[in-house]
Order: C-alpha cells, then sequence, then structure tokens
C-alpha cells in the first residue's frame, strides 16, 4: 500500500476522511464493519458529498465495542449487508487518497469486507493513505494522541458527539487534518468550507499568542552558578557564554 507523507504531500487531490465501527477488534477473528463514513475533500474544502452507511454484520457484537459506538445488533436488524453495500463504497473511495486516524485497523477491515467478495483491496483502490495517528505521534511525540486528545488540543468543540459514531468522527478528523497541516506561515487562516447547496462558509482558525515568561532573578542567578561549574569542569569558557555574548551584544 501507498503511505502517504502528508507534510510533503498537500495537494488539491480527493481526499476521503474516512472512518468505520465494527463487532470487535480483529478481522481475521471474524469481526465485521457495522458503520462506514466517509467525507469528501478536494482542495481543503469539504465538498459535501459524503457517504454514511449501516451495515448488518451477521454474526454477535462484542459487548466492550458496542460500549465504545453504542450500536446494538436490535438497531442494525434489516439493514444491509456488506456486500449490498460493498460496490458503492468501492465507488466512494476509488482513486481517493484516504485521511483515518489509525488507518492499519480501518484498512484492515474494509480489505477483509472486499477480499470476501473477491474484490480489489484498499491498495489498488485508492491513491494513498494519510494516518493521522501515526503523524500526530510524530508531531506530539509522548503525549496522548487519540482523536478526542488532538481535538481537545486544538481547541475544536466536540459538545455534540455523545459516542463514537463514524459520521460523527469523520466530521472531528477533517478538523484535526486541517490543523495538522496549515502550516506555519501564518497565524491566523481561513478556510472556505463548500456546504451542502452550493453555499459557502469561512472556518476561521486563530493560534492563541505565546505567552513569554521572564527569568526570576533567582533563576538567573541558578543559571550563572551553573554555568561557572561548566566553565570549570571544561578549564575554560563553556559553549553556552559564547551563545550568550552575542545575544548580550545586541541587546
Amino acid at each position: 500500500m501507498h503511505w502517504i507523507d502528508w507534510n510533503l504531500h498537500l495537494t488539491s487531490n480527493r481526499m476521503i476522511i474516512l472512518d468505520t465501527e465494527t463487532t470487535g477488534l480483529d478481522p481475521q477473528q471474524g469481526h465485521r464493519i457495522i458503520e462506514f463514513a466517509g467525507l469528501e475533500m478536494i482542495g481543503r474544502k469539504l465538498t459535501g458529498k459524503h457517504l454514511h452507511c449501516y451495515i448488518h454484520p451477521e454474526r454477535d457484537i462484542d459487548p466492550d465495542a458496542q460500549r465504545v459506538h453504542g450500536i446494538s445488533l436490535e438497531f442494525l436488524a434489516g439493514k444491509p449487508v456488506y456486500r449490498q453495500v460493498a460496490q458503492e463504497i468501492a465507488d466512494f473511495l476509488r482513486g481517493a487518497e484516504l485521511i483515518i486516524h489509525n488507518a492499519p485497523f480501518d484498512v484492515g477491515f474494509l480489505n477483509a469486507e472486499f477480499a470476501k467478495l473477491g474484490m480489489e483491496p484498499i491498495g489498488k483502490l485508492c491513491s494513498g493513505v494519510i494516518d493521522t495517528l501515526r503523524d500526530a505521534r510524530d508531531m506530539f511525540p509522548g503525549k496522548r494522541n487519540s482523536l478526542d486528545a488532538l481535538c481537545d488540543r486544538f481547541e475544536i468543540d466536540r459538545s455534540n458527539r455523545t459516542l463514537h459514531g463514524a459520521l460523527v468522527d469523520c466530521e472531528l478528523l477533517s478538523e484535526v487534518y486541517l490543523w495538522m497541516t496549515r502550516g506555519q506561515e501564518s497565524l491566523a487562516m481561513d478556510i472556505e468550507v463548500e456546504l451542502p447547496g452550493g453555499d459557502a462558509g469561512a472556518i476561521q482558525f486563530e493560534r492563541k499568542p505565546l505567552t513569554v515568561l521572564a527569568a526570576s532573578a533567582d533563576e538567573l542567578a541558578e543559571h550563572q552558578a551553573y554555568l561557572d561549574a561548566l566553565d570549570k569542569a571544561v578549564k575554560g569558557q563553556c559553549l553556552w557564554r559564547g551563545l550568550e555574548a552575542p545575544a548580550a551584544a545586541e541587546g
């Protein structure tokens, strides 16, 4: 599969923000997709085109999984099985780059479902996959990088989200992706979003001013004592003295 480094690949190609909900954690153990959601984005604009469907898994749902997404087998009664929606999903995804949080999970399930029907895997169906979880870990090492944590970090409103549904997660992920790839050339930017019906709305993302804290007199004295100890250890002037000297001259 062609995994995209989106730091070098900010293009106007067609992208699909994608999420699924499942009966459990492992398709190799027979778990199935029960909800699919995808939002189309072109040129960093949501077009309003989307695909969302609930799917009967033809098996039970693990209680732990149901506690996360809130979807019961009773709710799925009468919903189509995967083979009835597989072609529609494949047509919607064809040729697009996928934006997925924890992509191996969703791609693994989609590939397992397509394989049951003898259909193309995601690697052939789509032009690439962007894993926002992987890249968030690179961007924020050692921090929590769940979708909820990223929404909190970027101050994205998720007050309407009570359960972990696929469609609402796509909406949140679209905002997270735009934040993560917005670049550093400006402290604020407007992103035009095409809304259903042809109207356009602007979402303004603005970074808060950075807070600069000056060192206290005690902290400065401690710093000087540390440099004195370094000077003594190297029997001369430590490198930091050379860095401080130009800064002092400029000041």
